[in-house]
């Protein structure tokens, strides 16, 4: 990784200042604005998330942006009941699928959480409702100019707490760091830095986002 600026920040050639990643190329560029922080509450949108969080595990987030369609296309849009009926002869479809990342332990683990998110949203009513419990109290959130909210290591007790619990519910790919991207990217936290373009606007959709219970 480039070394952070000291602020943080980055001005794009389009002179938006951004979060210093969400400067680095165009895909980040839609990602860091249009995405990562504004409040979700679609479960399928939650689902596809962890799924992919679990595939980038040793690889980069820009790695698998850049695969998102694939990944959509090969795994039903990340429908959880449509994954959940997948099978020995959709991992070996899913293997042989050069626009993915070829992980057996990743794609049947994507499988298995398919299963446990239907018994989730039996359980909670939705994956929104249950994940949306593990939002932190705003005093509590770490400040990304003095916490290293965007490295590898980010890990808060909340991320611990959503991770050990999806763990005793039989998901896989799902440790605390996992979890805490997660939360940055879904809302749950809003990690825009200081001085960063898209931090207010984030800060204005939480605001009117209705929490699901």
């Amino acid at each position: 990784m480039a070394e952070i600026p000291a602020d943080g920040l980055v001005a794009g050639d389009d002179g938006v200042t951004r979060c210093f990643w969400g400067a680095s190329t165009d895909d980040y560029a839609a990602y860091h604005d249009t995405e990562w922080g504004y409040p979700v509450d679609d479960d399928r949108r939650l689902f596809e998330k962890i799924c992919l969080e679990g595939f980038q595990s040793g690889l980069s987030w820009l790695t698998i942006l850049r695969k998102r369609e694939n990944f959509r296309a090969a795994f039903a849009n990340f429908e959880p009941d449509a994954v959940a009926q997948f099978g020995d002869a959709d991992v070996e479809r899913l293997l042989g699928d050069a626009g993915i990342v070829r992980h057996r332990g990743k794609i049947e683990a994507s499988i298995n959480n398919a299963k446990r998110a239907c018994e989730l949203i039996d359980d909670e009513g939705s994956i929104a409702a249950y994940v949306w419990k593990f939002e932190p109290a705003a005093a509590d959130r770490p400040d990304p100019l003095t916490w290293p909210a965007l490295t590898e290591m980010a890990i808060t007790p909340e991320s611990k707490a959503l991770a050990n619990d999806l763990k005793q519910r039989g998901w896989r790919f799902v440790g605390p760091t996992t979890a805490y991207a997660f939360m940055q990217a879904m809302g749950l936290v809003n990690d825009h830095v200081d001085g960063c373009a898209i931090r207010e606007r984030v800060a204005t959709a939480r605001r009117s986002f209705a929490v699901p219970t």
